[in-house]
């Protein structure tokens, strides 16, 4: 009997000890935050702790009922947003998921405009009228989150043959949980990318849970970039709580598409903390708090910070100077938020339809 068809059905998923993560089919590296260079290590926490206030910040004025619908929250894998999109240009694509905020703010989203779009008001990148999982700005190459499991998929394989029909060097990345690997949109996208060599990266972000059911209930597979070799494409897994790892692993990817090396499929192996929705979601027990309290052990931000000073590499002022400096611009975004005016009705039919 094969190893995938032997998986507990009960199993929970176990944080990766440090350095554990293997590849498939790619070479690994040794850096980590201990060794790697000061400015990529400030950047990687400067987008992982933007990331970390702007979603703490939403879920606390979501549980406080100030923001309307849904809010899923990305806190616990900053790592992957910040790793894998600072290895891309500005004028590179990308598609999310309906836990979008963090890749948004990894691209270089404006969070006064993030805000006013939670908060439904004009000021939003939509107007108001997309909401939390609907944010988007082509200026910046984000093409949107989106409700819908693994609908991004496609459109970032669309968006990478585009940039291959232009020969422009553009090279596009999907956003993509576990259980969207199981649906129809991967599988088909998968095999067009591959099958016409696209400069396209796929990343997983494999944090254990399809909503509320465990990986091991939903596949017999251990590794979701195991499915990559049935399209004739690469893998590599990497520590998702490791940002410097997925950087690393992402940047192969991305250096191979942009050299016409074909697509690439990259798996993170992260957690989030908060429910599938929410903060305090919806009470429901699939999660243990001693299995969150393991995750929270190996916190990306923390272990950045833990590696960079232990080496001396960057000095603990400059990690609370981008921790206070990101505060007071959440701050003032949610300010401008409240201050924006709500959508008119009258212009309801507004950007439905082309002029």
């Amino acid at each position: 009997m094969t190893r995938a068809a032997t998986a507990d059905q009960d199993a929970q998923p176990a944080p990766p000890a440090a350095g554990t993560a293997g590849t498939a089919g790619t070479a690994g590296t040794a850096e980590t935050a201990g060794t790697a260079d000061a400015a990529v290590l400030l950047d990687l926490h400067r987008r992982m702790v933007r990331i970390r206030v702007f979603e703490t910040e939403a879920g606390r004025l979501m549980e406080a009922g100030t923001l309307p619908g849904f809010l899923h929250l990305y806190v616990g894998q900053e790592a992957v947003a910040a790793g894998a999109i600072s290895t891309l240009r500005d004028e590179d694509q990308i598609t999310s998921t309906h836990r979008g905020h963090g890749h948004a703010v990894a691209k270089g989203a404006d969070f006064a405009r993030m805000f006013a779009e939670l908060f439904g008001r004009v000021d939003g990148y939509c107007h108001g009228r997309g909401g939390s999982m609907h944010i988007n700005d082509l200026s910046i190459g984000m093409l949107g989150a989106n409700g819908i499991v693994g609908a991004g998929i496609p459109i970032a394989v669309g968006a990478a043959f585009a940039g291959a029909y232009r020969s422009d060097g553009t090279v596009a990345m999907a956003f993509f949980g576990d259980g969207a690997s199981n649906i129809g949109t991967f599988h088909e996208a998968a095999n067009l990318a591959a099958v016409l060599h696209l400069p396209v990266v796929l990343v997983c972000e494999n944090n254990g849970y399809a909503e509320f059911t465990p990986q091991a209930r939903h596949m017999l597979l251990t590794d979701v970039a195991d499915r990559a070799a049935a399209y004739g494409m690469p893998s590599e897994i990497c520590d998702g709580m490791d940002a410097v790892a997925v950087r690393a692993a992402t940047l192969r990817a991305v250096q191979r598409a942009r050299a016409g090396g074909g697509p690439t499929m990259v798996e993170a192996k992260t957690y989030r903390y908060y429910d599938h929705q929410g903060v305090k979601g919806l009470r429901i027990q699939y999660r243990t708090q001693e299995e969150i309290d393991a995750w929270k052990e190996r916190d990306a931000i923390k272990l950045l910070e833990r590696g960079a000073t232990a080496a001396g590499t960057v000095a603990p002022e400059r990690f609370e100077e981008i921790w206070a400096q990101t505060r007071t611009e959440v701050a003032a975004a949610i300010a401008f938020a409240e201050a924006s005016p709500e959508p008119d009705p009258a212009d309801i039919a507004r950007d439905v339809y082309s002029e």
